[in-house]
């Protein structure tokens, strides 16, 4: 931590008070001290989240060791039963009894663990710094930039404010992504992309979310697997996810319907409403009986129309950057965007706590943030993309559900490729305490980071 001085060398505005947010504030309070003044902006009147289950990786982990936060998460997480086994994952498009595909055996990647949202972003609002004032029901609408290179912001309620210094974590339909492609120099993005990058897209896909107790699914067949284990029902053009959270006593539930040729297409509705139990029980009724008994025990659940943001050249502008959906809003088939969000706050949090990180070279900061975090998160994302097609037999030059007389061979290879695709974790610049380690060496050379990730361009 750098020493304090009488007052912040600047202020930093953090658009968005979920899990990003609140680890970027965090970050910045813990190695700062009071040398940055943070406001948080959050658009509701309450800090909470949307969706349930959350996996947290050993990537995620590292971080919450370097912040303090680990042994309050590993009291309220849900371990799974061996450390080197994943997901069991089932044929499942078989009415009358599907089978057991395989069961990882991870290769590289080491599982981490389990836990509700709301745990963690209730452990994550008690480490908030003293030096964060929150401001509550504050949705940004656009920002400007003064003569002097300071912001001025608006809020959807007619309210302004300044900052020096603009960090947009707030979400899938950021503002701060908005704002920030409509004022860019023509120069910097080809005009005719801004609508591509400022927008989210459609995957063509619906996720049915749900959680409910254990002990519902226990009263129908105490022996089924959801009850312990990570599993993946997988079908043609759709699959089943569920895992245990809150210590075992709850089932977080997300089933996935694609069709790819609506993907990129505007969705026309509430991309988020709640449905009957019919609806959902309907779009799997070629499924086997075990992943039929485990989405009869959904409580009120909801669909999600599943929407990322497209890949964007940059992350940064001037002293605005964006972290978490804002930057990379993902797939979930690695369960991996909150996690890629605790990533992008930390090493942020880390380069504009830096005591050689000034107002005037906050630029560069956020330039060695971009050059190591954007590969990697494009990264993760595509290759989650990939995942879910291979979940629902639908990944090119792979085994596409039809039996063609190799069935069992082809899909070996495609489970084979599947245990590939999980040890996402290994690639990359080995976590985030080691991202940042890179990063920091790129600060104080005041230069460009040279690597360039094996999967991505840098």
């Amino acid at each position: 931590m750098s020493f304090s001085s009488p007052t912040p060398k600047f202020r930093v505005a953090i658009c968005g008070a979920g899990i990003g947010g609140l680890v970027l504030a965090i970050t910045i309070g813990k190695f700062a001290g009071r040398d940055i003044h943070i406001d948080l902006y959050e658009a509701h009147d309450v800090i909470t989240t949307t969706g349930a289950g959350i996996s947290v990786s050993r990537r995620t982990t590292e971080v919450m060791v370097e912040l303090g936060l680990y042994e309050e998460i590993s009291h309220v997480a849900t371990k799974p039963p061996f450390s080197s086994h994943g997901p069991r994952v089932r044929k499942s498009n078989v009415p009358k009894g599907g089978y057991e595909w395989f069961h990882f055996i991870y290769k590289t990647f080491k599982p981490g663990s389990t836990m509700h949202r709301k745990d963690l972003v209730d452990i994550l609002k008690q480490n908030i710094p003293p030096l964060c004032t929150i401001h509550l029901n504050k949705r940004l609408t656009k920002y400007e930039k003064q003569s002097l290179g300071s912001f001025i912001l608006y809020f959807a309620d007619d309210s302004t404010s300044t900052t020096d210094v603009l960090v947009g974590a707030d979400g899938i339909h950021s503002s701060v992504r908005k704002t920030l492609f409509d004022t860019i120099d023509s120069d910097t993005v080809d005009p005719s992309k801004i609508r591509h990058y400022s927008d989210p897209s459609w995957t063509g896909t619906l996720v049915y979310r749900s959680i409910f107790p254990a002990e519902k699914l226990s009263k129908l067949d105490p022996n089924h697997a959801a009850l312990k284990d990570f599993m993946i029902f997988c079908g043609k053009g759709k699959h089943i996810i569920s895992y245990p959270v809150s210590q075992g006593t709850q089932i977080n539930v997300t089933a996935h319907v694609s069709n790819e040729q609506k993907a990129g297409t505007p969705f026309e509705g509430h991309w988020v409403s709640y449905v009957s139990l019919e609806e959902v029980e309907e779009a799997y009724q070629d499924f086997e009986p075990d992943a039929k008994r485990l989405l009869n025990c959904s409580e009120i659940p909801s669909r999600w129309a599943l929407h990322v943001v497209n890949e964007l050249p940059l992350f940064t502008c001037d002293r605005v950057a964006l972290i978490g959906d804002a930057a990379h809003a993902m797939t979930p088939n690695f369960g991996a965007g909150a996690g890629q969000a605790i990533e992008d706050a930390f090493v942020l949090g880390r380069l504009l706590a830096h005591s050689l990180t000034t107002l005037d070279n906050v630029p560069a900061a956020l330039k060695a943030y971009q050059d190591i975090r954007l590969p990697f998160t494009q990264f993760v994302a595509r290759e989650s993309e990939r995942t879910g097609k291979m979940y629902d037999f639908c990944a090119l030059g792979y085994y596409d559900g039809t039996d063609r007389g190799n069935e069992r061979e082809e899909m070996e290879i495609l489970k084979e490729k599947i245990i590939d695709q999980w040890d996402w974790e290994g690639e990359g610049e080995g976590g985030a305490v080691t991202e940042w380690a890179k990063a920091e060496k790129q600060l104080r050379k005041g230069g460009s980071y040279n690597g360039e990730h094996e999967n991505g361009g840098s």
